[in-house]
């Protein structure tokens, strides 16, 4: 197939677009590289060193033969965003590019405002372009398991029956955000869904968890082709930002009670989730949604199996409770249903000790670069 990745310099982007052009798929990338700009305005950086996306794209041709086409540019722009559709005319679109952090789109209002504007308005731009230049492109959206929150219920696939009065009927999940980032996610569904049904769209969204991990078999092929790793307070997930802490000898630091539960995946898992939703598409006026995850863990867990593994490789660090910078419930259910990708074929990479173990050496050799005041958060939600 013809394969845009949009954000495809990116975390999750990178490695797909790897994974995808492996796999024999023309891929195009789309980014506008403002995740490396944004290192430089919080003065942090990738603890692994990264290349430039030319010398990446040009390694990965040197290696394979494959050669993945790439795009500079914002999705914001839709001159520049019908310039790719034209050229591309894709089969199937995979929309990484939004900004990413929730505590960036807390810092203030204008990153409130930049969050919400790049991802909702990019967002639209690429309905539109499906629509008028390539109407049975497939997309396939990155969205967040963070939509739906922490409700007091099982969290299913998108959709749950509602009986009220006598009548029942399928409804969207209810959504409760918990920051300005996460309702930026719950606009582009609304979006997505709406444009569905108006203009025959096919899409998946797929509310992804959230994604551990280093390395995939195509980002390890080279040093040239290494993802980024981020571990400081904005950017940085919990279990990364727990073994970078680990490996400069910091404290791991939790926040608040440590019971908060969130849903985990690997980034190996996060590129074949891609592809199963690629080769099985959405049908025509279809608004399909998949939770991409495989486990769930509390914050006390990971921070607990971090402490073990960087004491096995004699690293001393303790599990430090600090206040929490966010505004959001520590004690809660939480249990998720995940079983459509696995129906398709997912085979899941779970979180064991040696991947843990892996990502923490990496983090050791690499540890001059971590930036030790940016392992601490800096933004809250008050």
């Amino acid at each position: 197939m013809r394969i845009i990745v949009a954000g495809g310099d990116g975390f999750c982007g990178w490695p797909t677009a790897l994974y995808l052009s492996k796999q024999g798929h023309d891929v195009t990338i789309v980014d506008n590289l403002v995740r490396r700009k944004i290192d430089d305005e919080l003065n942090s950086n990738s603890v692994t060193p990264i290349a430039t996306l030319e010398e990446r794209v040009e390694k990965w041709e040197e290696l394979t033969g494959k050669e993945i086409q790439t795009f500079t540019g914002d999705l914001n722009h839709y001159d520049f965003l019908r310039e790719v559709f034209r050229q591309t005319n894709p089969d199937a679109f995979v929309h990484f590019a939004e900004q990413r952090s929730a505590p960036y789109s807390m810092i203030d209002r204008e990153h409130a405002v930049y969050t919400q504007s790049n991802n909702v308005i990019g967002n639209l731009n690429v309905l539109y372009a499906i629509k008028e230049f390539a109407p049975e492109c497939h997309l396939i959206k990155l969205g967040t398991m963070g939509e739906y929150g922490t409700p007091n219920i099982d969290i299913e696939e998108g959709y749950i029956e509602i009986e009220h009065k006598g009548r029942k009927d399928l409804l969207p999940y209810p959504k409760q955000p918990g920051s300005f980032y996460h309702l930026s996610k719950v606009h582009d569904s609304h979006n997505i869904m709406f444009a569905c049904k108006i203009w025959g769209i096919r899409a998946t969204d797929l509310n992804q968890g959230v994604v551990y991990g280093l390395h995939t078999e195509e980002t390890k092929m080279d040093p040239v082709l290494a993802n980024r790793v981020d571990y400081d307070g904005v950017y940085g997930t919990a279990l990364n930002r727990f073994i970078n802490q680990a490996a400069i000898g910091h404290d791991i630091t939790v926040y608040g009670s440590g019971g908060q539960t969130r849903a985990f995946l690997n980034i190996e898992d996060t590129v074949r989730c891609v592809e199963i939703a690629a080769e099985n598409p959405a049908d025509q006026g279809e608004f399909r949604v998949f939770n991409q995850f495989t486990e769930w863990f509390s914050v006390n867990d990971l921070a607990e199996r971090v402490q073990k593994i960087a004491k096995e490789e004699g690293l001393d660090t303790q599990v430090k409770k600090i206040e929490n910078p966010r505004i959001e419930s520590e004690e809660h259910y939480y249990n998720a249903v995940n079983t459509k990708l696995r129906d398709l074929g997912l085979e899941p990479h779970l979180l064991t000790d040696d991947v843990i173990r892996d990502i923490l050496r990496v983090a050791v050799e690499n540890k001059e670069r971590i930036i030790e005041e940016n392992v601490l958060p800096s933004i809250t939600w008050k």
